[in-house]
């Protein structure tokens, strides 16, 4: 019977949290609708959540006959989390409130030597984050970790990540913990960007969107029913290695995939090498392209080919609502416009594709609203089975806004 009324009180407490993050400032007789707990009932459990400091105060309704009630939200300074995409090039880190409003930002190149010098980065970059004696904020319980490859859930170890040297050496997740002193989740970067845009730009007909980033690599993120589809070894979405584009069968295509070899960074740059015998960065054959350079133009419309067959390929398998092209590279105009035609030509309904509305910092969101959900459940649910506890984004403009 004990067990039966703690678990009773665990789902009791996770749906007044969930009323209040989703509704709030909200009063206790609204809560009492919305969750059929008694005015009892909610009263006991948003005073011990004020009391705790989880929810504050905020003013009283308006507007009403009579008694005017006190209305609650939750306390956006009582905690903070931490989001960090680790990219190949760059590391970025975001501390949030309660609220997934950005309180602060720290942006360094990413040490090239990896494994445990990159660890030791990436606990120093959040550490001096939280600790920023010029952002005051709650106590640091939780970072995500958005990383370019597929973690391990059995040894913590990032495979598939060939652009980062040595996370495939250890336990990153781990070693985080160790070094911080806090609860840490690894996710696959695309993985996080798709969540980010369903989370920020949520619809009720996107439940099923699948975000495509093109940069240094491809991959995609695949959001079905509004749930991150990882699959049975968390690789799904390593559509790089697609067998078309270059020899799927070659050995250089189980290393870095046959797609991603004529689609990324290195395959612009080569395939304009190839047609005209010189060595441009990626932002200057875009630039040679907007410029009437026809072998710019041509390798523009050799990769866009590429991608929008990937894309078919996705929407005949799992029909998503939406696709989304991010990255460094995936959300240019350039390539969005070439992308948008050679997809029509190759399947037989119309896709829609879309730029990423959350540009350069798509993964850092979905890593906000991992931590802000898995931080109430771990605090509200009690690490109840089965719980959701889903926390509103902020608005999109301000997101972007707080963002460097």
């Amino acid at each position: 019977m004990a067990t039966q009324t703690k678990i009773s009180r665990r789902m009791s407490q996770s749906a007044v949290v969930q009323a209040i993050a989703t509704y709030g400032p909200i009063s206790r007789a609204s809560v009492s609708k919305l969750t059929g707990l008694s005015k009892q009932t909610i009263s006991e459990i948003v005073g011990n959540l004020e009391s705790d400091g989880w929810v504050r105060t905020v003013g009283q309704t308006e507007g009403h006959v009579g008694r005017r009630a006190v209305v609650y939200e939750i306390a956006p300074d009582a905690a903070t989390v931490a989001s960090v995409d680790l990219g190949g090039t760059k590391i970025r880190v975001a501390l949030c409130d309660l609220t997934g409003r950005v309180l602060a930002e720290r942006v360094e190149p990413t040490e090239q030597s990896g494994g445990r010098q990159l660890v030791d980065q990436v606990a120093r970059m959040v550490r001096a984050t939280a600790d920023d004696p010029q952002c005051p904020s709650g106590e640091l319980k939780i970072a995500v970790v958005g990383v370019p490859g597929v973690p391990d859930s059995r040894t913590g170890a990032v495979l598939m990540a060939p652009n980062i040297a040595g996370l495939d050496q250890i336990d990153l997740a781990g070693t985080l913990n160790e070094r911080l002193g806090i609860d840490i989740l690894v996710e696959n970067d695309v993985n996080l960007a798709a969540l980010g845009e369903h989370w920020m730009d949520h619809r009720s007909d996107q439940d099923d969107l699948v975000f495509v980033s093109v940069g240094t690599g491809i991959g995609a993120g695949i959001v079905v029913g509004g749930i991150l589809l990882r699959g049975a070894s968390g690789a799904a979405g390593e559509i790089g290695f697609l067998p078309f584009g270059a020899d799927p069968i070659a050995k250089e295509s189980h290393k870095i995939g046959a797609l991603e070899r004529v689609t990324a960074t290195d395959a612009i740059i080569g395939e304009y090498r190839m047609l005209t015998g010189k060595t441009c960065s990626v932002p200057a054959i875009f630039e040679a392209a907007n410029n009437g350079d026809k072998a710019a133009e041509q390798t523009l419309d050799n990769v866009a080919c590429q991608i929008a067959r990937a894309s078919a390929s996705i929407v005949a398998v799992l029909d998503p609502s939406l696709i989304v092209m991010g990255g460094s590279i995936g959300a240019r105009d350039e390539l969005m416009h070439r992308i948008r035609r050679f997809a029509a030509q190759c399947y037989p309904r119309e896709i829609e594709i879309q730029p990423s509305k959350l540009g350069p910092h798509a993964a850092l969101a979905g890593g906000v609203s991992i931590a802000l959900s898995h931080l109430h459940i771990s605090l509200f649910a009690e690490g109840q089975k089965g719980a959701e506890i889903n926390v509103p984004p902020p608005a999109l403009d301000t997101f972007k806004a707080s963002m460097s």
